[in-house]
């Protein structure tokens, strides 16, 4: 998924003069976007540099030293917050000592936002939009919230529906702790800019548990093999499927499974069966409790807007 945004940001870089041919871009990642901007980098002839999280694993790291980029993965830490903090500060230390890099800033920069306009195309000419309900991982928002704000230009009304991690401060679940995991790639321990809060009717809040049960039930009843995070939107979009019968529910499934084998799929005898998972309805976020929580968000601006909008 995170290729479309790679591809689409460089794509425009290259078009503007930002960057040219032979110049290094530079990015942190947890996993999936190391990889898109490893190709993308190489496609369009830049050398890219990426500071990966603990998460990286071994397939990854052989992938992207084929694909000629430079990775330096930070050493295992305690916590989510510290492992992206880290992060940061290190691609800070890079930029000082090499001015010339651009910084992809993935989380920040909305040029991420513009590859996803041909995805949404497809969409448009596939599925009806009328009464449509996006579903996906909220991340660093420029997946949903593009896709969201590019089918919105064809019908205003079509829903989106953003995933959460519990301990996730983006939509403000950084009280509530996940004892098993925050999932990579949704959440986040520090605020993104790209995340435009206005653009989500209703937000889910998942654990791994949880999560866990509907990555493998898509495997077991779908034959789909995918990761963490699309478990957690399939089991969300099951449910505003219940609560909109006559509508369609569209789900974005944002990576393979491969890196989830041990953590996730050889766990299959724990997984509850989904059916018997239901969300708890909240009002305010102080309501947050695992294993499952929605909340209609109704496209306020922010958390306190969001809280005051709901109350009210």
């Amino acid at each position: 998924m995170k290729i479309v945004s790679a591809l689409g940001a460089v794509r425009r870089l290259l078009e503007a003069g930002t960057v040219k041919p032979g110049d290094t871009l530079v990015d942190s990642s947890s996993g999936i976007y190391a990889y898109a901007l490893a190709l993308a980098a190489h496609r369009f002839g830049l050398r890219c540099h990426i500071v990966g999280s603990t998460t990286v694993d071994h397939t990854l790291r052989t992938q992207l030293a084929i694909l000629g980029a430079r990775l330096e993965q930070m050493s295992p830490s305690k916590n989510l917050k510290l492992d992206q903090d880290r992060r940061v500060r290190r691609i800070e230390e890079i930029l000082r000592e090499n001015p010339s890099y651009h910084w992809m800033r993935q989380y920040h920069d909305d040029i991420h936002y513009h590859g996803y306009r041909a995805v949404a195309d497809l969409i448009a000419r596939e599925v009806p939009l009328d009464d449509l309900v996006l579903v996906g991982g909220v991340g660093s928002g420029a997946s949903t919230g593009a896709l969201a704000g590019f089918l919105r230009e064809r019908s205003p009304s079509v829903s989106l529906a953003g995933v959460q991690p519990f301990g996730s401060v983006t939509f403000g679940s950084e009280h509530v702790e996940d004892p098993d995991i925050i999932i990579a790639g949704i959440g986040s321990a520090i605020p993104f800019r790209n995340v435009r809060h206005d653009s989500y009717d209703v937000i889910h809040w998942i654990s791994y548990e949880a999560a866990l049960a509907g990555s493998v039930d898509l495997l077991r009843r779908h034959a789909v093999f995918a990761g963490l995070s699309t478990g957690a939107s399939y089991l969300a979009a099951r449910w505003e499927q219940r609560e909109r019968p006559q509508g369609t529910v569209l789900f974005v499934a944002a990576d393979t499974g491969h890196r989830y084998v041990d953590s996730v799929f050889a766990r299959h005898a724990e997984a509850a069966a989904i059916d018997e998972l239901a969300p708890r309805e909240v009002s305010t976020r102080d309501e947050l409790a695992l294993p499952w929580c929605r909340m209609h968000w109704a496209r306020a601006a922010g958390l306190q807007a969001a809280v005051e909008r709901v109350a009210g």
